[in-house]
């Protein structure tokens, strides 16, 4: 199964050659592999690195399109059967690649796979498997409550707790930092929504997916290493919180809003709006 790799960066030049260093040193055994990275306007000399010392790499010299533009350059036109969206924040072992295909190769029914994702302290990183957010269990979420050990399902669902971190199985969704997709999915679901600038996109596409027929399948057997926050800041920038909570806006008014009363939306909708003014006042506060 030949395999395109696609990272989009936009700074982050250290992790970037990291990320490109594992995919040289820990390659798939069994499948060819294409590289090409999107620089969507870094600000520094990242495209210049990888120009220099990873001239196997393909370089796409973009202005700041966005995430999901930016992916969308190379999945339109790549002929590879699976194409890997990875994060310039992860670092790929050995290993994890020949998991990841071979547990797409596994089920033709498979559209998308996600692997174990660790932090740097050697935590799971819970994004890498959950559940299509209610609004109670993504108030519980982002106030902490769902997150607490031992929270009750109804509050924790979002990080899809009834799935073990070891454990394979179907999930809602996985992390945009490592997406193994079937190309023939691909073409069927469609490219990753642009109305998405940064944030929430991952989510979208996993939801589409799902209701094409194509399963999203957690692989603990593959297992990477994810920065969080490596690539778009550890602090969001302002510009980064608003396109954080319009993500979350678009995601809900698609998919949920249609099935829930005014009064639930209308409520949701001023839930978000309030989140993101915290969030701004919070910024402004530790500049």
């Amino acid at each position: 199964m030949d395999l395109e790799v696609i990272v989009v960066s936009h700074g982050a030049e250290a992790l970037l050659r990291r990320c490109l260093r594992s995919l040289r040193e820990h390659p798939p055994g069994a499948a060819e592999m294409r590289v090409t990275v999107v620089d969507s306007g870094s600000p520094d000399g990242t495209p210049d690195m990888v120009e220099r010392e990873f001239p196997e790499v393909r370089l796409l010299r973009r202005g700041n399109i966005g995430f999901s533009a930016a992916n969308n350059l190379v999945l339109r036109e790549s002929e590879a059967e699976a194409v890997l969206l990875l994060n310039p924040d992860t670092e790929v072992y050995a290993g994890t690649l020949d998991a990841g295909l071979a547990r797409l190769g596994d089920d033709g029914r498979i559209g998308m796979v996600g692997v174990k994702l660790l932090t740097e302290s050697g935590e799971l990183d819970h994004a890498c498997k959950r559940s299509f957010p209610t609004p109670l269990a993504a108030l519980a979420h982002f106030t902490g409550i769902g997150r607490r050990q031992g929270a009750a399902g109804a509050l924790s669902q979002y990080r899809a707790t009834d799935l073990g971190e070891d454990e394979p199985g179907e999930v809602d969704a996985v992390n945009g930092a490592f997406m193994l997709c079937r190309i023939e999915a691909v073409r069927q679901v469609g490219l990753l929504d642009e109305g998405y600038w940064l944030y929430m996109e991952d989510l979208d596409w996993c939801r589409r997916f799902w209701q094409a027929g194509w399963k999203v399948f957690y692989e603990p057997a593959g297992v990477a290493l994810h920065v969080k926050g490596g690539s778009s800041g550890r602090r969001r920038a302002p510009r980064q919180e608003i396109a954080f909570h319009r993500g979350m806006a678009r995601f809900y008014r698609r998919f949920d809003a249609p099935e829930r009363s005014p009064l639930v939306n209308a409520a949701v909708y001023a839930g978000i709006g309030a989140k993101l003014a915290v969030s701004l006042a919070i910024t402004a506060v530790k500049k």
